[in-house]
């Protein structure tokens, strides 16, 4: 039964229009299942009904016409329950509701399964029979694996549907959800970034001009054609020829009277060329993943190997051509780093990946640059998005295509709000950041994401609190050196001379990853990263504080801190390698110094080499050792407080990683983004420990994650007990305005209360009302 949920899943994301995939797909239900009505409802939440899509054996006529209320009838019950629900004669079921327009009044046994989506009820799978029974145990197994294994198909469907019946008729604003990445608006056209080529990513739509699309097609099979022959003769070197003929088969696949006569007569259809190749590869891995002989079920792998590669050449095709506006809401699969820092200075006025959370490092970057950002959009519709007009709401998460000029009205207002609250806070961008009975606590930047941040200096940063060194690793093709390294950091620590500026060590690993330096694990954000990485490569390591420390010469506003720390055996070997590098490059700078004076001293005579020896260790001793702190992210460095106070100058909370690990959610995951929070009483109560084990070992304590970003977490952590608290520069003056507007009093008040909460969902309820009773209620849509 395996192959046959398989192919009826295919079918189903295959099928380009809604209604006719439901239809075949309740058809191949029913006749695999063998029984004598199956049917299929959609819910409709905005008239709260379960509406009849298609049937097989209730009446055609009441098919998308017949809807049940949500807490009405058996599929009303289903949906409620949210389990399957199997009655042997349904008829006589408290619940059931005659409905003559279906015409069922023969059908007795009745079961149905929710398809559930993401915690939402999407809609219900129900089969019926004549005949009065229980349907069985294998059954309801098979029903209840099929409704699982339809649900994202169905989320998205509904969605390619709706986008579809859009740009037929041109009308009607639509609709989609993400998870809020980075606060604003935008309003402007989406341009599509497409993914590295994966079949199911592509979205099924249709053109007019044939011509162009066969013609693309066929340089793809060419250029596909090529690249197999270069590298059947690449490996002919060292393989046999047995083990070549895999090449064989594919170039007899690409030959005009198999597969590509096949994908020609999709074009012919009206097919975009890469929706053709989509339907036929996929045809053909259905057919051979039903096939029972295990041999010609794994050719699947190869049919799917070969149209990866046919798509990745239509693809650069399309990157090739694509073209940027002036201004531009950009759309991927999955929008990395990288990708917002090529696109910022091209027009971009915001982001909005079908992956990721509000705490994927994109999101971070877009926050660090003003872009309003959506993340986690359940939508596999790209090619349907292109060029779509768009408003992008990155305070609630919803993306609106196809605006209304009423639509467009209401938010063009909300962005003159968005201002106005700007230029409000901006008036406390120069004074301390002081509440008002007189408890300071600094409000220091997060920089390193992108090249600029000497204008932090105007938004009123006291400092750097946390420089990610990790990102000048990436944008290269290999380690940069010592001397390209020193040329950086100095510029950064000149940035701010008369203040500290916190130098985090290489930080890669998880989803940060080198091009030239590649670490593939099943498990990143457990695995090799961080600390990990630089202290089993001490090599990288002490080529990078080589550099801090020349960089900090004469400024001596370097402080080091170190990442994904676990334990004290990692800050016992770091420390020593630190000193190392202190000692050696002190020992350099000297014997350099006294050479160079000799070398003077000989030409004048007037200088012994005891006397230039004195004078160069006056000038190195400017080679100042500098602090040395380290990150608070993985639980296990709450339990060995003392012990780390005994061996680093200062802490310095990452709340993002620590929230992650301490509710063991991936962050980056989508999928279980609602479940990560900073503000999850777990997550409050370990800050507020770790705040007074510091304060207990005298030891200064800051915060540098997103919860600093925030007025309620800021407030909260001032009441805590947090020296310094760090955060992008967009961010400070609302921070500054908040606290200069409380008092410390009011703050542990609130603090006080919060801890005893026992949900996120009441510690968010609980602060957005004490928010709104300090008269910073402006603060809570705009997110911080």
């Amino acid at each position: 039964m395996l192959a046959t949920l398989r192919r009826i899943v295919l079918e189903f994301s295959q099928e380009a229009e809604l209604q006719t995939a439901l239809e075949r797909m309740v058809y191949r239900v029913k006749k695999a299942m063998k029984t004598d009505c199956c049917s299929i409802y959609l819910a409709d939440y905005h008239q709260q009904h379960f509406v009849l899509m298609a049937s097989d054996g209730l009446a055609k006529s009441s098919q998308g016409q017949a809807s049940i209320g949500f807490s009405e009838g058996l599929v009303g019950l289903v949906g409620q329950r949210e389990e399957p629900l199997n009655i042997a004669d349904a008829q006589q079921h408290q619940d059931f509701i005659h409905a003559p327009e279906v015409e069922e009044d023969e059908f007795n046994a009745f079961l149905g399964t929710p398809i559930i989506h993401q915690r939402k009820v999407l809609g219900i799978l129900a089969i019926q029979q004549k005949k009065s029974r229980h349907f069985t145990e294998n059954d309801e197994a098979f029903l209840v694996t099929l409704s699982a294994q339809l649900a994202s198909a169905v989320a998205n469907a509904e969605i390619k549907s709706l986008l579809n019946q859009q740009q037929e008729q041109n009308q009607g604003v639509k609709q989609l959800y993400g998870i809020p990445g980075a606060p604003g608006i935008a309003l402007s056209e989406i341009i599509v970034c497409q993914p590295q080529a994966d079949l199911a990513a592509v979205s099924l739509k249709k053109t007019i001009d044939k011509q162009k699309q066969l013609l693309r097609f066929e340089q793809a099979v060419t250029k596909t054609r090529l690249e197999f022959n270069a590298l059947s003769k690449l490996l002919s070197e060292s393989i046999d020829d047995d083990s070549l003929a895999i090449f064989d088969v594919y170039k007899q696949l690409l030959e005009q009277a198999n597969l590509g006569q096949e994908v020609g007569a999709k074009i012919s259809q009206g097919w975009r060329a890469d929706s053709a190749l989509k339907l036929v590869i996929e045809h053909y891995i259905s057919q051979f993943e039903a096939i029972e002989d295990s041999y010609f079920r794994e050719r699947a792998s190869d049919i799917r190997d070969l149209g990866t590669r046919l798509l990745v050449n239509l693809q650069q095709q399309a990157k090739e051509e694509l073209m940027l506006p002036n201004e531009f809401i950009l759309l991927a699969q999955d929008v990395s780093a990288s990708m917002v820092a090529q696109y910022q200075h091209q027009g971009l006025l915001g982001i909005i990946s079908l992956s990721g959370s509000n705490n994927s490092h994109a999101a971070i970057l877009a926050r660090s640059l003003g872009l309003p950002a959506i993340m986690g959009v359940n939508a596999n519709v790209l090619s349907q998005l292109h060029q779509q007009q768009a408003i992008l709401d990155g305070y609630s998460g919803e993306l609106f295509i196809n605006p209304d000029d009423g639509l467009i009205q209401e938010y063009q207002y909300l962005l003159s709000q968005e201002k106005a609250l700007t230029d409000k806070v901006m008036a406390v961008v120069h004074l301390p950041c002081i509440t008002q009975d007189g408890r300071a606590i600094e409000v220091l930047l997060n920089a390193g994401l992108s090249a600029g941040f000497e204008h932090s200096t105007q938004l009123g940063a006291l400092g750097i609190g946390l420089y990610r060194t990790e990102i000048p690793f990436m944008n290269r093709h290999c380690f940069p050196s010592e001397q390209e390294q020193t040329l950086l950091y100095r510029k950064v620590l000149q940035a701010f001379p008369k203040h500290g500026v916190t130098m985090r060590t290489l930080d890669v690993g998880g989803d940060k990853s080198l091009p030239y330096f590649p670490i593939n694990e099943d498990n990143p954000f457990l695995g090799w990263r961080g600390i990990r990485i630089t202290l089993d490569h001490p090599e990288i390591f002490l080529v990078q504080v080589r550099a801090m420390l020349r960089a900090n010469q004469g400024l001596n506003n370097l402080e080091i801190m170190l990442p994904m720390i676990s334990g004290v055996e990692e800050v016992d070997e770091a420390l020593r390698l630190i000193n190392q590098a202190f000692f050696e490059l002190k020992t350099e700078l000297t014997q350099d110094i006294i050479k160079e004076l000799m070398s003077a001293s000989n030409e004048d005579g007037h200088l012994s080499v005891q006397q230039a020896q004195v004078k160069a260790q006056t000038v190195s001793a400017k080679l100042v050792r500098p602090k040395v702190g380290i990150m608070l992210e993985v639980p296990s460095v709450i339990f060995q407080m003392e012990a780390l106070a005994k061996r680093v100058d200062f802490f310095s909370v990452g709340s993002n990683d620590l929230t992650q690990y301490l509710l063991a959610v991936d962050r980056n995951n989508s999928q279980v983004a609602n479940l990560y929070d900073a503000f999850h009483p777990a997550v409050l109560n370990a800050l507020n420990n770790l705040a007074q084990q510091s304060a207990k070992q005298l030891t200064p304590i800051s915060l540098c994650g997103e919860l600093a970003s925030q007025p309620a977490g800021a407030i909260l952590l001032l009441a805590m007990g947090f020296d310094k608290i760090s955060m992008n520069g967009h961010n400070i003056p609302r921070i500054k305005w908040v606290i200069r507007h409380i008092t410390f009093e009011q703050a542990q008040i609130i603090l006080e209360k919060t801890l005893t909460l026992t949900t996120a969902k009441k510690v968010h309820s609980y602060l957005n009302e004490q928010l709104e009773t300090l008269g910073l209620g402006g603060f809570i849509r705009a997110g911080y």
